[in-house]
């Protein structure tokens, strides 16, 4: 329990608390400022502990922003103190990282500097230094770009990790035709809300799910908008690939899919819910490649009773298939997710050693980091980062994580952002999870987004 005087205790005080998980203890936290100074004071079990930082502040916005920062970091250095127990990214539970990197780099300063001072690994402010490092020549904030999302919500099978708001195809079928129509007029309704495209992403869900004359649909619905974007789609899982499918793709201009096989073992994958093999893994990755696509491919480390030995031999066979893309993500299990009420069953091996090993195998491999993020509930307080070849960085995930481009989503649960980069903010907007709620919705949905996007 935490008990505090300011107005951050939700979300940001506790999910510093939130890192330290049932070890962390009951603590009062105490702000003042006073002579440009930020005095945070923390009492635990009769000991207190003392914060005092000096920060002049140009602005409300910026006095506002410090004094979360500062209290969030006095919360963490007394529970690391009671607990003895330090974490990877020490006081910072921001999912961008490499976001705020760059927000002190425009302020003039070394963003490593604040780094050390909320306790981030020497290790991880190596990391986030060769991601901006690898960005270059693709960050930059460009008045009027922006990236096209369009979401299919149907898979052969929900996994149980899965938090979306995806469902068994077999369940959800009787939706897809008016699902497709709706996200047909939707995808028509975003001409004109941008001066240049970027990238085009198709995700879900797993789009390779659905017919070939359905996939044509959605295809044929972004023809006119995606020539000249890098143009991804979220092939997803291998029991789905045909080779017709591919094919129609290619057709349509596809330059990047991803093939994302979660884990090479057997076991593992029959424990999460999934209908495939790893031989299905090594059969897409034959049929795919004479297509001469991009790929990216995901894996992630602390899936239930997979042991560091296992993980790391299927980060190896992933590597030997040779993806332009290999993101290691970290299990994250939020509300929704099968997986998130069986908690205590989960990761035999040592999430640490995963992703150590992870850095150093893709390094050695011709890898490098391009983008990196974080989740609230990751195992172990751990980030997901995705590797690249050299000059095969997808630009659709680096705007995303950097939020240096409007976002203009469609389907159900679609989050779009527009950013106000004058004004330093960002405006969302949310369609809704229920697909028969979304259908009956879609005319408001287009009208609502072109008047918050606006005719360019």
């Amino acid at each position: 329990m935490l008990t505090t005087n300011t107005e951050f205790l939700y979300p940001e005080l506790m999910d510093v608390v939130r890192l330290f998980g049932e070890s962390a203890p009951d603590a009062a936290h105490n702000f003042i400022f006073a002579n440009d100074h930020f005095i945070n004071t923390v009492l635990i079990g009769g000991r207190e502990y003392a914060f005092r930082e000096e920060w002049k502040c140009s602005n409300e916005l910026e006095f506002k922003r410090y004094a979360k920062r500062f209290a969030k970091l006095a919360v963490y250095e007394a529970l690391r103190a009671e607990t003895g127990r330090s974490m990877p990214w020490g006081a910072l539970t921001g999912i961008r990282p490499t976001k705020l990197a760059y927000a002190e780099a425009e302020a003039g300063r070394d963003f490593a500097v604040l780094f050390e001072k909320f306790g981030v690994s020497a290790e991880n402010i190596a990391l986030v230094k060769a991601v901006l490092e690898n960005q270059r020549g693709i960050y930059g904030k460009e008045e009027g770009a922006a990236d096209l999302y369009v979401g299919i919500p149907f898979c052969p099978s929900k996994c149980d990790y899965c938090s979306f708001i995806t469902a068994d195809i077999a369940r959800t079928r009787r939706y897809i035709g008016d699902y497709l129509s709706a996200l047909e007029r939707e995808i028509g309704g975003c001409r004109g809300l941008y001066r240049r495209l970027k990238s085009v992403y198709v995700g879900g869900g797993t789009p390779l799910v659905l017919s070939v004359s359905d996939l044509r649909r959605v295809l044929e619905a972004l023809a006119p908008l995606s020539e000249g974007a890098e143009y991804t789609v979220e092939a997803g899982r291998p029991d789905v690939f045909t080779e017709e499918k591919l094919a129609l793709l290619k057709e349509y201009g596809v330059t990047r899919i991803c093939i994302n096989p979660q884990t090479f073992s057997d076991a593992t994958l029959e424990r999460i819910g999934r209908r495939h093999t790893a031989a299905d893994i090594y059969r897409a990755f034959e049929m795919a490649r004479p297509f001469g696509f991009d790929i990216n491919c995901d894996l992630i480390a602390g899936l239930p009773e997979e042991s560091a030995s296992e993980f790391c031999e299927g980060l190896d066979r992933a590597i030997a298939l040779s993806p332009e893309n290999i993101t290691v993500h970290t299990l994250c299990l939020k509300r929704g997710a099968k997986l998130k009420e069986e908690e205590s069953s989960l990761a035999a091996g040592s999430i640490s050693e995963m992703i150590g090993y992870a850095r150093k195998a893709l390094a050695s491999a011709g890898y490098a980091p391009y983008y990196l993020y974080r989740q609230k509930y990751a195992a172990g307080n751990f980030e997901n980062t995705g590797w690249t070849k050299p000059g095969k960085a997808c630009v659709y995930n680096i705007d995303v994580m950097e939020e240096i481009a409007d976002n203009i989503a469609c389907g159900a649960n679609a989050v779009g952002k527009k950013l106000f980069a004058e004004e330093g903010r960002i405006e969302r907007q949310g369609s809704p999870k229920d697909i028969p709620t979304y259908i009956a919705k879609v005319d408001k949905i287009i009208s609502d987004k072109r008047a918050l996007f606006g005719e360019k």
